[in-house]
């Protein structure tokens, strides 16, 4: 068989588009290898929500295509959110590249994959999204990621997504939940549902019934057997009063939100065209703790945005603290082709400047995790195993609470993919210790 390898950069959107990469090409005799240097094959699935992603996409296929003047029939593929934005002038920067395949063209790899296998080199970024194909390889593990809509409408001032991944478009509930159910057949346990704004969720079932993400919840957790779900990213308005309520009926709904707030200062959230103020994102905080008891709610920060000073700075370290954030994903800002924010140019903040609010940022957020994980001292908590670990004789099984806690314990034998209840009995910053009781 032929061998292909996959470099993912970015977001959990990119590792399910990599999976059903694998699956398609399956269906023409690639098989998937680690190492690079074995491929027939080799594909980057790249992401450009920051420079630093795009700049290791370049620096990848430039390793590659020194690899292919040795090697003359191996083919180069580069693919997401980056070739959605750079298209057909991606060969005149690397003329060694074959494919440059657009995000919303996924599904049409196997045949381009034989136009590329026949000499053509091929560009297909359009548009309009492809038709469904079921194949997928997924990971070995315990989660499942399945894509529930894809794209977005709210063009935030720095955010490329709008330009890469298109208008916001849902699947049908027949489509999910056919792919959780085969999920679930071949071992998975939990099922975390993917968008960019997961709670925009809007289809219709066949029967003409209208379904948003609270009715696929419901219909998701009615499936047999002992699984979790999960569904990430919230956009805050978004999130209804029905969502929070299944969240709290459904037993296999886990106590989990992943809402960004992007910058704790109501004025920096304006220029970001954010559709809500500081205050308003600390109520549906509150809410949403007043009415689940032990819920993780995690969040994403940009320092520096254009403009941002360092009284506004310091709000955002304020809102983290007032607001409990469990965790926060943290980057300086890194302005995008395309967004209204990179045309600020005589606003953008100094390099030093944006790396120094990043490092306090990024200590701010330590401590913010250690004094979340404080909490669960002395409590049990569900554990799903996700791997076992054996060094110098001492074994470890790790995995997450429901709320989303990294969790390890000792135990005598690798349990991996079961349930367990663990009492918490040390915490640190970025993980819990305990015993199985």
């Amino acid at each position: 068989m032929k061998k292909v390898y996959i470099e993912t950069l970015g977001c959990q959107m990119n590792k399910s588009d990599a999976e059903r990469m694998l699956g398609m090409l399956e269906h023409l005799d690639y098989t998937e290898t680690q190492n690079p240097k074995d491929a027939d094959l080799l594909i980057i699935n790249t992401c450009s929500i920051r420079k630093l992603s795009e700049d290791k996409a370049y620096s990848a296929i430039g390793v590659w295509g020194k690899w292919k003047k040795n090697k003359p029939d191996l083919k180069i593929a580069f693919c997401g959110c980056v070739a959605q934005q750079v298209q057909k002038d991606l060969f005149r920067r690397a003329p060694y590249v074959d494919l440059v395949l657009g995000t919303q063209r996924l599904y049409e790899l196997p045949e381009l994959i034989k136009r590329i296998e026949n000499g053509e080199r091929v560009v297909s970024c359009d548009e309009t999204p492809c038709a469904e194909r079921e194949e997928i390889k997924r990971v070995k593990g315990v989660n499942a990621w399945i894509p529930i809509m894809e794209g977005c409408n709210n063009f935030c001032t720095y955010c490329i997504v709008p330009y890469t991944r298109g208008r916001e478009r849902s699947r049908t509930p027949e489509a999910i939940l056919n792919e959780a159910k085969k999920a679930l057949n071949e071992g998975f346990k939990e099922i975390t549902l993917l968008g960019q704004n997961v709670d925009s969720y809007r289809s219709q079932d066949a029967e003409g019934k209208n379904v948003n993400l609270a009715e696929l919840l419901r219909r998701l957790n009615a499936l047999p057997g002992k699984f979790r779900i999960r569904f990430v990213t919230s956009y805050p308005t978004d999130i209804t009063e029905e969502l929070i309520d299944t969240v709290i009926e459904l037993d296999k709904v886990c106590e989990y939100f992943h809402i960004p707030m992007q910058s704790g200062d109501s004025e920096v959230l304006k220029k970001m065209n954010r559709r809500y103020d500081k205050e308003t994102y600390g109520k549906i905080c509150a809410n949403i703790r007043q009415r689940i008891p032990d819920v993780t709610i995690t969040s994403d920060f940009i320092a520096g945005f254009p403009g941002e000073t360092e009284e506004q700075f310091q709000h955002t370290l304020d809102a983290m603290s007032e607001f409990e954030l469990d965790y926060s994903n943290t980057a300086a800002y890194s302005p995008r082709e395309k967004t209204v924010a990179a045309k600020w140019v005589d606003k953008f903040i100094p390099e030093e400047v944006k790396s120094e609010r990043l490092a306090r940022l990024n200590a701010h957020n330590q401590q913010c995790c250690l004094n979340s994980n404080k909490k669960y001292l002395g409590k049990t908590l569900e554990v799903l195993v996700e791997r076992f670990d054996e060094n110098n004789g001492k074994k470890v099984i790790s995995g997450r609470s429901r709320n989303n806690k990294m969790v390890h314990a000792p135990y005598d034998r690798d349990i991996t993919g079961e349930f367990v209840n663990v009492k918490i009995t040390d915490a640190h910053t970025w993980h819990l210790e305990g015993e199985v009781v």
